[in-house]
Protein backbone atom coordinates (compact mmCIF):
# COMPACT_ATOMS: atom_id res chain seq x y z
CA UNK A 1 0.00 0.00 0.00
CA UNK A 2 1.27 3.49 -0.85
CA UNK A 3 2.30 5.83 1.95
CA UNK A 4 -0.36 8.33 2.97
CA UNK A 5 0.94 11.87 3.49
CA UNK A 6 -0.62 15.18 4.46
CA UNK A 7 0.26 18.41 2.73
CA UNK A 8 -0.64 22.05 3.11
CA UNK A 9 -0.18 24.62 0.37
CA UNK A 10 -0.27 27.97 2.18
CA UNK A 11 -1.17 30.73 -0.24
CA UNK A 12 -1.82 34.42 0.07
CA UNK A 13 -5.60 34.09 -0.26
CA UNK A 14 -6.28 30.45 0.57
CA UNK A 15 -4.62 27.33 1.97
CA UNK A 16 -5.21 23.91 0.43
CA UNK A 17 -4.94 20.92 2.75
CA UNK A 18 -4.58 17.58 1.01
CA UNK A 19 -4.34 13.96 2.16
CA UNK A 20 -2.86 11.82 -0.58
CA UNK A 21 -0.40 9.23 -1.84
CA UNK A 22 0.19 11.29 -5.00
CA UNK A 23 -1.77 12.93 -7.83
CA UNK A 24 -3.80 9.80 -8.50
CA UNK A 25 -4.40 9.03 -4.85
CA UNK A 26 -6.10 12.04 -3.27
CA UNK A 27 -8.08 10.83 -0.25
CA UNK A 28 -9.30 14.21 0.99
CA UNK A 29 -8.89 17.90 0.21
CA UNK A 30 -10.08 20.95 2.15
CA UNK A 31 -9.58 24.69 1.69
CA UNK A 32 -9.07 27.27 4.38
CA UNK A 33 -9.12 31.04 3.76
CA UNK A 34 -5.88 32.85 4.56
CA UNK A 35 -6.77 35.50 7.13
CA UNK A 36 -4.70 36.20 10.26
CA UNK A 37 -1.89 33.77 11.16
CA UNK A 38 -3.58 32.45 14.30
CA UNK A 39 -6.99 32.02 12.68
CA UNK A 40 -5.52 30.38 9.58
CA UNK A 41 -3.10 28.02 11.32
CA UNK A 42 -5.75 27.00 13.85
CA UNK A 43 -8.14 26.13 11.01
CA UNK A 44 -5.39 24.09 9.32
CA UNK A 45 -4.73 22.27 12.60
CA UNK A 46 -8.39 21.32 12.91
CA UNK A 47 -8.27 19.71 9.47
CA UNK A 48 -4.99 17.90 10.14
CA UNK A 49 -6.09 16.81 13.63
CA UNK A 50 -9.12 15.11 12.13
CA UNK A 51 -7.12 13.43 9.38
CA UNK A 52 -4.47 12.24 11.83
CA UNK A 53 -7.14 10.72 14.07
CA UNK A 54 -8.93 9.05 11.17
CA UNK A 55 -6.10 8.05 8.82
CA UNK A 56 -2.69 8.41 10.57
CA UNK A 57 -0.69 10.17 7.87
CA UNK A 58 3.00 9.25 7.83
CA UNK A 59 4.55 12.62 6.92
CA UNK A 60 3.67 16.29 6.53
CA UNK A 61 4.72 18.71 3.77
CA UNK A 62 4.30 22.48 3.92
CA UNK A 63 4.52 24.46 0.67
CA UNK A 64 4.29 28.04 1.83
CA UNK A 65 4.32 31.58 0.48
CA UNK A 66 7.43 33.45 1.53
CA UNK A 67 10.02 34.61 2.01
CA UNK A 68 10.89 31.76 4.40
CA UNK A 69 13.80 30.95 6.66
CA UNK A 70 14.93 27.53 5.41
CA UNK A 71 18.30 27.07 7.11
CA UNK A 72 17.74 24.18 9.55
CA UNK A 73 20.05 25.56 12.26
CA UNK A 74 18.51 29.03 12.32
CA UNK A 75 16.50 29.98 15.43
CA UNK A 76 13.62 31.03 13.19
CA UNK A 77 13.76 27.99 10.89
CA UNK A 78 10.41 27.44 9.19
CA UNK A 79 9.20 30.99 9.78
CA UNK A 80 7.70 33.34 7.22
CA UNK A 81 10.06 36.32 7.29
CA UNK A 82 9.90 39.63 5.39
CA UNK A 83 6.59 39.06 3.64
CA UNK A 84 4.44 41.85 2.27
CA UNK A 85 1.31 40.08 3.55
CA UNK A 86 0.00 42.10 6.51
CA UNK A 87 0.34 40.39 9.89
CA UNK A 88 2.33 37.38 8.67
CA UNK A 89 5.88 38.62 9.15
CA UNK A 90 7.83 36.40 11.63
CA UNK A 91 5.13 33.71 11.74
CA UNK A 92 6.19 30.23 12.87
CA UNK A 93 4.76 27.65 10.46
CA UNK A 94 7.02 24.58 10.34
CA UNK A 95 7.81 24.12 14.03
CA UNK A 96 4.26 24.80 15.13
CA UNK A 97 2.70 22.27 12.76
CA UNK A 98 5.58 19.79 12.74
CA UNK A 99 5.77 19.41 16.51
CA UNK A 100 2.03 18.88 16.75
CA UNK A 101 1.94 15.64 14.77
CA UNK A 102 5.27 13.97 15.47
CA UNK A 103 5.82 12.85 11.87
CA UNK A 104 8.65 13.74 9.45
CA UNK A 105 7.93 17.28 8.27
CA UNK A 106 9.40 19.46 5.52
CA UNK A 107 8.80 23.03 4.49
CA UNK A 108 9.77 24.94 1.35
CA UNK A 109 8.35 27.68 -0.82
CA UNK A 110 5.13 26.99 -2.68
CA UNK A 111 6.91 27.31 -6.04
CA UNK A 112 9.76 24.98 -5.05
CA UNK A 113 7.18 22.46 -3.88
CA UNK A 114 5.32 22.69 -7.19
CA UNK A 115 8.60 22.30 -9.06
CA UNK A 116 9.42 19.16 -7.06
CA UNK A 117 5.96 17.75 -7.79
CA UNK A 118 6.44 18.33 -11.51
CA UNK A 119 9.78 16.55 -11.28
CA UNK A 120 8.32 13.60 -9.39
CA UNK A 121 4.99 13.15 -11.21
CA UNK A 122 4.59 15.80 -13.91
CA UNK A 123 6.16 17.60 -16.82
CA UNK A 124 9.77 17.45 -15.62
CA UNK A 125 10.06 13.72 -14.89
CA UNK A 126 13.50 12.37 -15.71
CA UNK A 127 15.15 15.81 -15.73
CA UNK A 128 17.87 16.79 -13.28
CA UNK A 129 17.24 20.51 -13.64
CA UNK A 130 14.12 22.49 -14.42
CA UNK A 131 12.15 25.52 -13.31
CA UNK A 132 8.52 26.13 -12.41
CA UNK A 133 7.24 29.70 -12.73
CA UNK A 134 3.89 30.73 -11.29
CA UNK A 135 2.28 33.90 -12.62
CA UNK A 136 -0.62 34.73 -10.34
CA UNK A 137 -1.25 37.30 -7.65
CA UNK A 138 2.55 37.38 -7.44
CA UNK A 139 5.33 35.85 -9.53
CA UNK A 140 7.62 33.13 -8.18
CA UNK A 141 10.00 30.55 -9.56
CA UNK A 142 11.03 27.18 -8.16
CA UNK A 143 14.48 26.37 -9.54
CA UNK A 144 15.62 22.75 -9.37
CA UNK A 145 19.27 21.84 -9.91
CA UNK A 146 20.45 18.24 -9.52
CA UNK A 147 16.99 17.31 -8.29
CA UNK A 148 16.84 19.82 -5.40
CA UNK A 149 15.70 23.43 -5.02
CA UNK A 150 18.62 25.86 -5.18
CA UNK A 151 19.71 27.27 -1.82
CA UNK A 152 22.46 29.66 -0.83
CA UNK A 153 22.09 32.68 1.43
CA UNK A 154 18.39 31.86 1.19
CA UNK A 155 15.92 30.36 -1.26
CA UNK A 156 15.47 31.62 -4.80
CA UNK A 157 13.36 34.74 -5.33
CA UNK A 158 13.58 34.90 -9.12
CA UNK A 159 10.22 36.64 -9.37
CA UNK A 160 12.01 39.72 -8.07
CA UNK A 161 14.66 39.75 -10.80
CA UNK A 162 14.94 42.97 -12.79
CA UNK A 163 14.51 42.56 -16.54
CA UNK A 164 14.59 44.88 -19.59
CA UNK A 165 11.44 46.97 -19.89
CA UNK A 166 8.84 46.59 -22.62
CA UNK A 167 9.64 49.16 -25.35
CA UNK A 168 8.24 52.54 -24.40
CA UNK A 169 6.99 51.44 -20.99
CA UNK A 170 8.03 53.65 -18.09
CA UNK A 171 5.39 52.63 -15.53
CA UNK A 172 6.97 52.47 -12.06
CA UNK A 173 5.78 48.91 -11.31
CA UNK A 174 3.76 47.50 -8.43
CA UNK A 175 6.28 45.70 -6.21
CA UNK A 176 6.46 47.39 -2.81
CA UNK A 177 10.14 46.40 -2.55
CA UNK A 178 11.53 46.75 -6.08
CA UNK A 179 8.96 48.59 -8.17
CA UNK A 180 9.52 47.23 -11.68
CA UNK A 181 10.91 43.75 -10.98
CA UNK A 182 9.20 40.84 -12.78
CA UNK A 183 6.53 40.54 -10.08
CA UNK A 184 6.00 44.31 -10.16
CA UNK A 185 5.35 44.15 -13.91
CA UNK A 186 3.74 40.76 -14.62
CA UNK A 187 1.70 39.68 -11.58
CA UNK A 188 -2.07 39.79 -11.43
CA UNK A 189 -1.72 42.54 -8.82
CA UNK A 190 0.50 44.52 -11.20
CA UNK A 191 -1.99 44.14 -14.06
CA UNK A 192 -4.77 45.45 -11.83
CA UNK A 193 -2.68 48.36 -10.55
CA UNK A 194 -1.56 49.31 -14.05
CA UNK A 195 -4.96 49.12 -15.78
CA UNK A 196 -7.37 49.78 -12.93
CA UNK A 197 -9.25 46.62 -13.89
CA UNK A 198 -9.18 42.98 -12.93
CA UNK A 199 -7.23 40.98 -15.50
CA UNK A 200 -10.24 38.79 -16.16
CA UNK A 201 -12.08 41.84 -17.53
CA UNK A 202 -9.40 42.64 -20.12
CA UNK A 203 -9.51 41.33 -23.70
CA UNK A 204 -6.89 38.86 -24.88
CA UNK A 205 -5.40 41.43 -27.26
CA UNK A 206 -4.90 44.12 -24.59
CA UNK A 207 -1.33 45.47 -24.71
CA UNK A 208 -0.83 44.64 -21.02
CA UNK A 209 -0.57 40.92 -21.88
CA UNK A 210 2.35 41.65 -24.22
CA UNK A 211 3.96 43.53 -21.33
CA UNK A 212 3.39 40.58 -19.00
CA UNK A 213 4.83 38.16 -21.57
CA UNK A 214 7.85 40.42 -22.09
CA UNK A 215 8.69 40.42 -18.37
CA UNK A 216 8.23 36.64 -18.08
CA UNK A 217 10.38 36.09 -21.18
CA UNK A 218 13.06 38.23 -19.54
CA UNK A 219 12.88 36.03 -16.45
CA UNK A 220 13.17 32.91 -18.64
CA UNK A 221 16.19 34.42 -20.43
CA UNK A 222 17.95 34.93 -17.10
CA UNK A 223 17.13 31.40 -15.98
CA UNK A 224 18.44 29.93 -19.25
CA UNK A 225 21.70 31.83 -18.84
CA UNK A 226 21.97 31.33 -15.08
CA UNK A 227 20.66 27.98 -13.82
CA UNK A 228 20.37 26.40 -17.32
CA UNK A 229 17.15 24.43 -16.71
CA UNK A 230 16.31 21.59 -19.05
CA UNK A 231 12.68 22.76 -19.12
CA UNK A 232 10.66 25.73 -17.86
CA UNK A 233 7.05 25.15 -16.82
CA UNK A 234 4.78 28.19 -16.47
CA UNK A 235 1.55 28.04 -14.47
CA UNK A 236 -0.49 30.17 -12.09
CA UNK A 237 -3.83 31.90 -12.46
CA UNK A 238 -2.73 34.65 -14.86
CA UNK A 239 -0.90 32.26 -17.20
CA UNK A 240 -3.75 29.73 -17.10
CA UNK A 241 -6.55 32.22 -17.72
CA UNK A 242 -4.65 34.04 -20.47
CA UNK A 243 -3.41 31.21 -22.74
CA UNK A 244 -2.14 33.71 -25.31
CA UNK A 245 0.73 34.56 -22.95
CA UNK A 246 2.74 31.33 -23.38
CA UNK A 247 3.13 31.58 -27.18
CA UNK A 248 4.25 35.20 -26.75
CA UNK A 249 6.79 34.19 -24.10
CA UNK A 250 8.19 31.50 -26.40
CA UNK A 251 8.62 33.89 -29.32
CA UNK A 252 10.08 36.65 -27.14
CA UNK A 253 12.53 34.24 -25.50
CA UNK A 254 13.80 32.95 -28.84
CA UNK A 255 14.29 36.55 -30.00
CA UNK A 256 15.99 37.53 -26.74
CA UNK A 257 18.43 34.61 -26.78
CA UNK A 258 19.43 35.66 -30.31
CA UNK A 259 21.00 32.32 -31.21
CA UNK A 260 23.61 32.48 -28.45
CA UNK A 261 25.12 29.25 -27.09
CA UNK A 262 22.60 26.44 -26.88
CA UNK A 263 19.76 28.75 -27.91
CA UNK A 264 19.62 27.28 -31.42
CA UNK A 265 18.84 23.80 -30.09
CA UNK A 266 16.43 25.27 -27.54
CA UNK A 267 14.59 27.28 -30.19
CA UNK A 268 13.92 24.17 -32.26
CA UNK A 269 11.98 22.62 -29.38
CA UNK A 270 10.61 25.79 -27.79
CA UNK A 271 7.05 24.44 -27.37
CA UNK A 272 8.38 21.58 -25.25
CA UNK A 273 10.90 23.78 -23.47
CA UNK A 274 8.39 26.44 -22.34
CA UNK A 275 5.31 24.47 -21.36
CA UNK A 276 2.37 24.50 -18.95
CA UNK A 277 2.70 22.28 -15.87
CA UNK A 278 1.53 18.73 -16.53
CA UNK A 279 -0.15 18.59 -13.11
CA UNK A 280 -2.18 21.73 -13.82
CA UNK A 281 -3.90 23.08 -10.72
CA UNK A 282 -2.63 20.08 -8.76
CA UNK A 283 0.98 21.25 -8.96
CA UNK A 284 0.70 23.40 -5.81
CA UNK A 285 -1.05 20.92 -3.50
CA UNK A 286 1.05 18.04 -4.85
CA UNK A 287 4.11 20.15 -4.08
CA UNK A 288 3.25 19.82 -0.41
CA UNK A 289 2.84 16.05 -0.82
CA UNK A 290 6.20 15.83 -2.64
CA UNK A 291 7.85 17.63 0.28
CA UNK A 292 6.21 15.19 2.71
CA UNK A 293 7.52 12.23 0.69
CA UNK A 294 11.02 13.72 0.70
CA UNK A 295 10.83 14.25 4.48
CA UNK A 296 9.80 10.64 4.97
CA UNK A 297 12.62 9.36 2.75
CA UNK A 298 15.15 11.43 4.69
CA UNK A 299 13.88 10.34 8.12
Amino acid sequence: MSVLAAGVELGGTKCVCVLATGPGGVVAEERVPTTSPEETLSAIERVLDRWQAESRFAALGLACFGPLQLKPGAPDYGYITATTKPGWRNTDVARRLGSRYGVPTAIDTDVSGAALAEGRWGGAQGLSSHAYITVGTGVGAGIIVNGRPVMGIGHAEAGHMRVPRFPGDDWKGACTFHGDCVEGLASGFAVEQRTGRNGGELPADHVVWSMVAHAIAGLCHNLVMGSVPERILIGGGVATKQPQILPMVRAMLVESLAGYGDAVALSSQIERYIAPPALGDQAGPMGAIALAMDALAAA
